[in-house]
Parts: structure tokens; sequence; C-alpha cells
């Protein structure tokens, strides 16, 4: 696997598009996501501080509040979220942080300090689920008293207690986070269910008051543990790493040690059937490997001395010994998680559309509601009471909560099903440009071809069998080529013993056997010394047509045989490229490599439009012309000479992530397999990523339309207000949450 070296200067910034510091996450399914958004705010990557958990906090829109309220006060060097898992670091110095908690308390939010230790804490959502069941029942006993005794006294104010009860049950976080923002003179949906809820309850529909508080906080938990779950997806990879390895000691003997406390060279013993615990280099044994959990490969890999294991990847047959290359926290799998985190807390274009949108939406229903409230009496003859319920309904209905989290869970399950195939996705820019693509520019070696020389022909030129003598001389060199014929003819072959063994920089190596000297040596330096024939000449030329290196065994006076050497294509190429085609996306081959081998592997491959002696500059000017004539370009390669081009392009794509430290930096969208079919499945991820996204949000505004036509006929309560808002939150989620299953 050809490795990455070196960063790609990329032109566009990945990990932070619109991310705010280390933002893991997205607007949530949670009442407040329907607030503006939080401004982007430059990124203060090293935060250190005091850890706050903030059990409310799990979406942009109270992000911003946060900021907001922490924006006055003095001695807060810096902050860094951590949506997904609702914590907040404070870097100030100790005197100055009662200050800090004051404002965020103000804001309506209650930070609890947190031990780092603790920071990955499961979020308690199941906590509110008894306590909002009991808000529920009395909301319906509150229902059912008015239902059955609407005129006796006692029944009414018995009535009055019980939706008393069950709002300050199921709302008391609304309502304190409500009235904050009202008295910050801020529109978000907090404020608008404490004006909807306090207004029925003056008006006298305190039923209808409490069951709308009990359902709309339901549907919100409902909602949240939704949008977990498509975050979440993700971190079901941290737990294939297993929490224990076994290490020898300094005296020889094993034992069991927590993974986090293993260090890096520290020798670990792997039993068939165990988890790889920790990143690695085998010393000992042979086993397949099963990498499925972190490359996506389907089928196990052979493992021996030198080989690399991934964490949280299944040891099958053998028992193996390895020497850790990375801590626990700095393994491939922990990087891709980070990848992850990242990319779900950077902001989709789709998303920062629709979070303008609702910045606008808000304010605009506030006032028509009002209007309707002021104007109603004198328009349409309604009674006040008639003109200001009327008001409330349509403040409920046009709650633009399913709007705004029908962007975050969308594109937060795509990014999750693209991880759980091999495919990192470095944020929802590039999950939502994919579609886009109109052409994939490839390079040649190691993203079409293995990257590795084989030998693909051999044969005997004379009487004398030539296998022998040339995998005895091949043997002994450590070129790539003289490694391939070597290892093509077989290890046991070469048997004879060469003496005088000498290699002839640029030509090749010779040395003699039974005492007669053997060269195995390239075309050119044969050719110099007279020794190939017309017929011979015709025959490397047809080798070297096919983009083959051909090395000859010769003595001093005949040629013995002829051993022709080629990177092979890969078994994925013809089927990855004729998989784009069907996409409608057009693959085209950039290389340094000569035009003839880039002609003859383009062909095998399917490509029709292949480009060879290419420098890395070369490549990027190729690139830049091909978004110029054609459109959108993504850019696939895998080493160093491929910076240029992986910068210029659209999209950048790094082949083989696995390990590459630096590939996983650089590229947009890493495939950790190897596998450049995973190009035509992320662009066909995005597509239908893109579809779920626009079905969510005409689903979200078609719903509230019809609602709001029927409010306005007079033909909605606030009862099926809440029902068609949570209806409608609940509905996208699941609809965002099928591609998971992607």
């Amino acid at each position: 696997m050809a490795s990455h070296s070196h960063p790609h200067p990329h032109s566009h910034d990945h990990h932070h598009d619109d991310a705010h510091d280390d933002h893991h996450g997205h607007a949530h399914g949670h009442d407040h996501c329907c607030a503006s958004p939080a401004q982007p705010h430059a990124s203060e990557a090293g935060v250190t501080g005091a850890v706050f958990r903030i059990p409310t906090m799990d979406c942009a829109a109270e992000e911003g509040d946060i900021r907001r309220a922490l924006d006055g006060v003095s001695g807060v060097r810096g902050l860094r979220f951590r949506l997904a898992e609702r914590t907040l670091t404070i870097d100030a110095d100790a005197a100055d942080l009662p200050a800090a908690l004051g404002a965020i308390r103000q804001a309506g939010y209650d930070p609890q300090p947190l031990q780092a230790a603790d920071a990955r804490r499961d979020h308690g959502l199941g906590v509110g689920l008894p306590r909002l069941g009991a808000a529920l029942a009395l909301a319906l006993c509150a229902e059912a008293l008015s239902y059955l005794m609407p005129d006796a006294q006692p029944a009414r104010w018995a009535g009055m207690a019980l939706a008393a009860v069950a709002i300050g049950l199921a709302g008391l976080d609304i309502y304190k986070k409500g009235l904050a923002a009202l008295r910050a003179l801020r529109l978000n949906i907090n404020a608008l269910m404490t004006v909807a809820v306090t207004g029925a309850f003056v008006l006298g529909q305190w039923p209808e008051a409490a069951m709308v508080m009990a359902l709309y906080a339901i549907a919100e938990l409902i909602e949240a543990r939704a949008v977990d779950r498509a975050r979440n997806a993700i971190q079901g990879l941290m737990s294939l790493a297993p929490e224990t390895a076994e290490v020898r000691q300094a005296d020889g003997s094993w034992a069991t040690v927590a993974s986090a406390q293993v260090a890096v060279g520290a020798v670990v013993r792997l039993k068939p059937g165990e988890r790889v615990p920790l990143d690695g280099v085998v010393t000992e044994g042979r086993s397949a490997v099963d990498q499925s959990p972190v490359t996506g490969e389907s089928i196990p890999v052979d493992k021996a001395a030198g080989d690399d294991l991934y964490a949280g990847t299944i040891n099958q047959a053998g028992a193996l010994a390895f020497r850790t290359t990375a801590t626990a926290s700095g393994s491939t799998l922990a990087r891709i998680m980070e990848a992850v985190e990242k990319a779900q807390g950077s902001r989709a274009p789709t998303q920062r559309f629709v979070d303008r949108f609702a910045a606008v939406y808000t304010p605009a229903v506030f006032a028509i509601a009002l209007a309707v409230a002021l104007l109603g009496p004198f328009a349409f003859g309604w009674t006040w009471a008639l003109a200001v319920y009327k008001a409330l309904v349509l403040l409920v209905i046009a709650c633009p909560c399913a709007l705004v989290i029908s962007t975050p869970v969308t594109v937060v399950s795509g990014l999750a099903a693209a991880a759980r195939q091999g495919i990192l996705i470095k944020g929802g820019a590039y999950l939502e440009q994919a579609r886009a693509l109109r052409v994939v520019a490839l390079d040649k070696t190691g993203t079409v071809t293995e990257g590795k020389p084989r030998l693909v022909h051999w044969e005997a030129l004379s009487a004398t069998d030539p296998q022998a003598i040339a995998a005895a001389l091949a043997a002994r060199s450590d070129h790539p080529v003289s490694q391939a014929i070597a290892a093509g003819l077989g290890a046991g072959t070469g048997t004879g013993q060469v003496d005088a063994f000498s290699a002839m920089p640029g030509h090749g190596v010779q040395g003699r056997i039974d005492g007669q000297l053997h060269m195995l040596a390239n075309h050119r330096f044969i050719h110099d010394r007279g020794l190939c024939s017309p017929a011979l000449e015709d025959k490397l030329a047809a080798h070297e047509a096919q983009g083959r290196t051909v090395t000859l065994l010769a003595t001093d006076s005949r040629v013995l045989g002829l051993f022709a050497v080629a990177d092979t294509i890969k078994p994925s190429s013809t089927e990855a490229v004729a998989a784009l085609r069907r996409l409608g996306v057009r693959a085209v081959m950039l290389t340094g490599d000569n035009d003839a081998t880039a002609r003859a592997i383009a062909a095998q491959a399917g490509i029709a439009d292949a480009r060879g002696n290419l420098l890395p500059q070369e490549k990027q000017a190729a690139v830049k012309a091909l978004q110029d004539s054609d459109g959108p370009t993504a850019m696939v390669g895998d080493g160093i000479n491929d910076a240029p081009s992986l910068a210029q392009a659209d999209i950048g794509f790094a082949m083989g992530g696995a390990g590459t430290h630096v590939a996983v930096e650089a590229a947009d969208v890493v495939v950790m397999n190897d596998d450049l079919r995973r190009i035509a499945t992320t662009i066909a991820l995005s597509r239908k990523t893109h579809a779920v996204l626009w079905q969510n949000i005409s689903l979200a505004l078609g719903i509230k339309a019809v609602f709001l036509l029927l409010a306005l006929a007079g033909n909605a309560t606030m009862w099926m207000a809440v029902f068609a808002d949570m209806g409608a939150s609940l509905l996208v989620v699941a609809n965002g949450l099928r591609l998971l299953r992607a």
C-alpha cells in the first residue's frame, strides 16, 4: 500500500467548515435548535481548563446562547464545545470561573463540574422519561376532568392544579431558557413555547396548556435520542478495541494491563479470536486478521512478522505477538473517530442555509401571531380570547424544529454510514458536494494498480533453463524488479551457489554460477553489448508497449531468458471505473509514468483518457483544465506527488488511510481500505443524502403549511398544532436515520 508521507497543502480548510473549535455535533433535535444559529467562531484549538457538563446543551443554537452569555465576561480566554458529549471546557483562571458560571446559569443552563476522565460518560436521556410520563398522565387527568365536569367549580380548581404540576414537571427547563431568551429579546423555540403555554393557561385552557408542554417535552426526548443514535453510530467503533491487553513484563512474564496504560513499544500477546487492543507491528506468529471494522475489507488479511495490525480488528486462527506503535488514544481507530466527530461538528451548506432561514423565520412567525391577536377582533369580529388563542396555535404550528433538525440528523447519519464502510468523509460539505462530481482523476500507481511490481511473464530463449540461474541472482538483489522476479519464480528455485556477486547500478546484477559469468540486466545494457537479435528486439518492443519492464538473463555470448515485470491492476479497478460510468462520472488517469504504460493500464481498467509523463505541477494543471472543461472534479491519489492536484481538486480522495496518519490529516475523503469502488459508493451516498435532505425540508415545510391554513380557517386546536409539529420532527428524524442502513 503506498503511503502518504507528506501533508497536502490543501487550499481549503478541511476540518473546520464553519465548525466551532472542536464543536462535535450539529443542531440537535432539541427545542432550542430552532434558535438563530450560533455564529462561527475562531477556532481555539488547544483549549484546556475546567470541564463542565451542561445536560441541556446539545445543539448549535445553545452553543450560541452560551457564547453570547460569556461574551462580556472578563478573564475567559477560550471555550471548547463538545456537543455530542454535552461538555464545555472553559479556559479561565479559577478566580474568573464563578462569574462565567453565573452568566451561563443566567442564560437558563445548569453547568456541572466534571472530571476530565468522565468526559465520555453517557448522556442520561433515560432519566427524564419517568418524569415526563408523570407529566403526561397528570395532563390527561386534567383533560378528563375538564371533559367530564366542565362546569363544576371544585373540578375546575383540581384540573387547574393538575395542569400546573404537569407543566412544572415537563417544562421547567424550557421555561427557564424561554424567559432568559425573552429577557435578552431573542426569539427562539423556548421563547415560542413559553409564550404559547403561558397564554393558553391565562386564557383558561389549562388542560391544553399542560398537554402541549408534556407532548412537546416527550417528543424532544425522542428526538434527542434519535440524533444521539446517529452521532453515536460511530462511537460504537471505539468500543471495538478491547479495554485490556496482555503485555510482556520486564521479567518475561505476561500481565493483563488496561489498554490506555500500555506504552508505545510494549510487546502484546494475542490469542486466536481476540480483538487487537492497540496498533502495532507483528513480531512473531502467523494468522489471518479480519480488518473489516477499520478498513471495510470483507476478506481477512494474512499477517506475519513485520505486518501492521490495527486496534479493533479481529485475530482469527493463529496466536500473534506484536509491538505497539501507538497509544490507545493515537490508534488509527481513535483517529477515525476524531475525524468523524470533527466532520459531524462542521456544518454542511444545506444546514447553514436552513439555520439562516430559521433565524429569519422564527421572528417573522412571532410578528404574524402578534398581528392575528391584535387585528383579528377588528378585521374578523373575533372575541379577544379567540384571537389570542388562534395566535397561540399559530406560534406552536410554526415552530421550525422539524426544519432545523432535518439537516443535521441526515448529514450525521450519512457520515456514519460512510465510516462503517471504511470511507472517512471530513465534513458534511464534502458529503453534499460529492453528488455534483463530473470527473474523477485517478493516479495510476497504488490507486488503479497494486503499486508493487510482479513477474507477469518469463520464457527461455536457449536450451539452458534460465529459471534457477535467474532466481539465484535475483534473490541476492534488493532492487524491486529483482525481488519481483525472485518472488515470481518461487523461493526454492534459486538454489545455485553465486560467487563474485555484484550490483551494476542502473543496469542490473551479475555473478558467477558454476564458474560461468551470468548477468540479469535491463534491455539497454544487453543491447549495448550487441546480444539483442532483431527477433528479440521485436519481442521486447511488444512487452514494452504493454507497459512492462523487461529484464534479460545473459552470458557473455548469448541471451538465456526473458523476464517481464509489471505493476498489475487491482482486481477492483475495472469494476470501480464501470461503477463511475454508470453514475455518469468520467474517469481520467493522470500519472508520472510513461505514456505506453499509462495507456496499457488504462485500457485494462476501461479508462479512455490516460495522460502520462506528468510532473506534480502538470498533474495539478491537468485537474484545473478538467475543472474548466467538465465541471466539479475529484482527484484520487496516495502519495506526495499527488499533493498539489489533491489540493486543486474540488474533493481530494486519499487511498489507503489505514495507518498513514498524514493521509488521514490531508485529504477531504480517506478510503481506508484502498478499494477504488468506494469512490462510486461515496458519490451514490452523497446523492442519496441530498435526496433525503430535500425530502425532509419539503416534509417539514409541507406539514407546517397545511396546518397553518387549518389554523387560519379556525379548524386547528393547540393539540393538533403540537402533534403536527412533533409529528413532522419525528418523521424527518426517522427519514434521516434511514441513511444509517445505506
